[in-house]
C-alpha cells in the first residue's frame, strides 16, 4: 500500500511560509539528496490551496530541474473547499479534491504506484495530521529564525504524538527529521 508523507522546510521558530526567503543559503548537496530521495520514492503529489496557486504560473513551463520534471508529469490533487477547477499549463493530470479527503486518500493509498508527497502546504499538512491520514512527516529544520510568518502548528492544533525514525544534520546545519506516527 502506498503512503503518505509530507516534508516541509522550516525554521528554528516554526515558520514554513516564504522558504525562498530563508532557506536556499542551506540549501547544500546534502539537501539535494534528501530532496532527491522524496521525488524518488512519489509519483503523485497533493497541493494544498495556497501552494498551488503561488506554484501553478510557474512550474508548468519551468525547466528549474529536478522538480520541474517531477511536478510536471506527477500526478496532481489539489485540496481544496473554495476552487471550483484546477488547471497544470498544458498538463493533464491534476483533480481537485473538495470534500470527502479521508475516503480519497484512503482510495488513493490503494492504487499501484509509488508514495504520495505532499509539497508545501503546510496547512494541508496540519489536516492530514489531525486527521490521522499523513504517514510520515519530514521537516527540514533550518539554522534561522524568521521572526514572522506562518507557522506549521497554531492554536487549533491538538496533541499529537509522533516517533523519530532517523535524524540527520546536512554540512550547512539543517536537521533532517522524519516522524512516523506513534
Amino acid at each position: 500500500m502506498r503512503q503518505l508523507n509530507a516534508g516541509l522546510f522550516i525554521t528554528l521558530d516554526g515558520v514554513t511560509e516564504s522558504p525562498e526567503k530563508w532557506q536556499f543559503d542551506s540549501f547544500d548537496q546534502d539537501m539535494m539528496a534528501t530532496m532527491a530521495s522524496h521525488i524518488d520514492a512519489e509519483d503523485t503529489i497533493l497541493l494544498g490551496r495556497v501552494t498551488y496557486q503561488d506554484w501553478m504560473p510557474y512550474w508548468p513551463t519551468s525547466t528549474h530541474e529536478p522538480y520541474a520534471s517531477h511536478i510536471n508529469t506527477s500526478a496532481k490533487y489539489v485540496v481544496s473547499t473554495t476552487l471550483e477547477q484546477v488547471e497544470w499549463g498544458n498538463w493533464n493530470n491534476i483533480s481537485l479534491i473538495r470534500d470527502n479527503l479521508a475516503e480519497t486518500i484512503a482510495q488513493l493509498k490503494q492504487q499501484p504506484g509509488k508514495n504520495m508527497g505532499v509539497a508545501g502546504s503546510p496547512t494541508l499538512v496540519r489536516r492530514l495530521l489531525q486527521a490521522n491520514l499523513l504517514d510520515q512527516l519530514t521537516l527540514m529544520i533550518h539554522p534561522v529564525i524568521a521572526g514572522s510568518g506562518k507557522q506549521l502548528f497554531d492554536q487549533a492544533t491538538t496533541l499529537r504524538r509522533l516517533k523519530l525514525i532517523e535524524s540527520v544534520t546536512t554540512k550547512s546545519g539543517v536537521s533532517v527529521l522524519t516522524y512516523h506516527p506513534a
